[in-house]
């Protein structure tokens, strides 16, 4: 089965467990996320749920959602959220994730702290036995930043490549630009993590580490869910 029909199964399985009427809802960022906007969109249309709403993780997200009639909030509107469910790029054993090839990870990483609880719903390809095995790291960093924050990655053992889109620097929804890390040692992504935090300019990196609460994860035999 190809990665789209998965993606759409493990989408239905997280909002079918995760979601019910009267919730507020973070609303995450990529395609498996545009799958999982359609299966609560059919749910507020059939009537299987009411009285939601949610904060969307970027500007796709949100116009996607206003597309299908799912009522959106801000985060001075609701700062605390139910639930957020949302992709992931890769996911190991421990449920931590590497974020961010959609360019989101900066608003995907507020939302989710922001809720009780987040959940992210993936095909058995984001499945890794240690993060950075697939995907590079990406980091956000702002425009005036970015020879500054390479230097330092590269001091702390990282090749940093500028992400280009239609030739020119990728911009995320805030403004600024993304930088995709690699590096051959992945021992200890906390203190990847803690040295990251470390390099201003920087706004966020992609590691989410203790955030995730689950994972509804989906092969050709069907979903699964994955604890934290």
């Amino acid at each position: 089965m190809s990665a789209d029909p998965l993606k759409a199964v493990a989408a239905e399985a997280a909002v079918e467990a995760e979601v019910r009427s009267g919730m507020r809802l973070g609303l995450g960022t990529g395609s498996t996320a545009v799958l999982m906007l359609d299966a609560l969109a059919r749910r507020l249309a059939d009537g299987r749920l009411a009285d939601v709403a949610g904060v969307p993780t970027s500007e796709a997200t949100a116009a996607r959602a206003r597309e299908l009639g799912i009522p959106l909030l801000t985060l001075a509107d609701q700062p605390q959220l139910d639930v957020t469910i949302d992709g992931a790029d890769e996911i190991d054993p421990a449920l931590r994730l590497i974020k961010g090839m959609g360019g989101a990870h900066l608003r995907e990483k507020v939302v989710a702290v922001a809720s009780r609880r987040m959940v992210v719903c993936a095909d058995e390809s984001k499945l890794v036995d240690r993060l950075g095995q697939r995907m590079p790291l990406p980091a956000e960093v702002i425009p005036f930043a970015v020879p500054v924050c390479r230097r330092l990655l590269a001091g702390l053992g990282w090749q940093a490549e500028l992400r280009i889109a239609g030739g020119a620097a990728f911009v995320t929804d805030e403004g600024n630009h993304i930088l995709d890390c690699t590096r051959p040692d992945w021992s200890d992504p906390e203190a990847l993590a803690a040295d990251l935090d470390g390099i201003p300019g920087l706004v966020e990196h992609g590691l989410f580490l203790g955030i995730a609460r689950a994972a509804y994860v989906a092969s050709s035999e069907g979903a699964r869910t994955l604890p934290a």
